[in-house]
């Protein structure tokens, strides 16, 4: 029998195409199982949209029952529509993760960033690049916003691991401290 490994769905908001991407941690090993681009027609009613949305990643979580799911948060540019529109598929991603019972995650793009490459500031394409390496990918995955959702959920298998540690580390140094003052 094979003991599963920590599922981890990443997801990258958008109106016209919010990104997924699940990946399987097994200690210091990442793999890639599955991802895709949830598109919605810019002539549908928003609510539609924003339905259509909602029910896509409802179904990837139905399916692959991650542990957990990483959300990109929400960037704000100049153009404030379309950071509202951004916004409100990011609320019903968030909405569906949540009720799904699964732990729920965000990281700024420069999070992600710093995750994958090791730096905050890096290129798109220095990020895909990596995302292919990490999960020993033949090709960069396609379209970009999987490959930018498999960044996030690359970057929540790396942070949540580190602070983990640093959780675990603390409660020792902890209980130490309350050890010597019970003495």
């Amino acid at each position: 029998m094979t003991v599963r490994g920590r599922i981890i769905l990443g997801i990258d908001p958008g109106t016209a195409a919010t990104g997924y991407g699940v990946i399987e941690q097994r200690g210091n090993r990442l793999e890639m199982i599955h991802h895709g681009v949830v598109e919605t027609s810019a002539g549908e009613e928003p609510h539609h949209r924003l339905a259509h949305i909602y029910d896509e990643i409802a179904e990837v979580l139905a399916h692959h029952q991650p542990d957990a799911a990483a959300v990109e948060s929400l960037f704000f540019n100049v153009n404030v529509r379309t950071a509202l529109a951004v916004g409100q598929s990011r609320g019903v991603a968030l909405l569906a993760c949540s009720r799904s019972g699964c732990a729920l995650f965000e990281y700024t793009p420069q999070q992600v960033k710093q995750a994958v490459v090791g730096y905050g500031k890096a290129e798109k394409r220095q990020v895909q690049e990596m995302v292919r390496v990490l999960l020993g990918l033949k090709d960069i995955p396609r379209p970009d916003h999987a490959a930018d959702a498999l960044a996030v959920a690359v970057c929540h298998a790396h942070s949540h691991g580190v602070q983990l540690r640093a959780e675990a580390a603390l409660a020792r140094v902890r209980g130490d401290r309350r050890k010597a003052k019970q003495r």
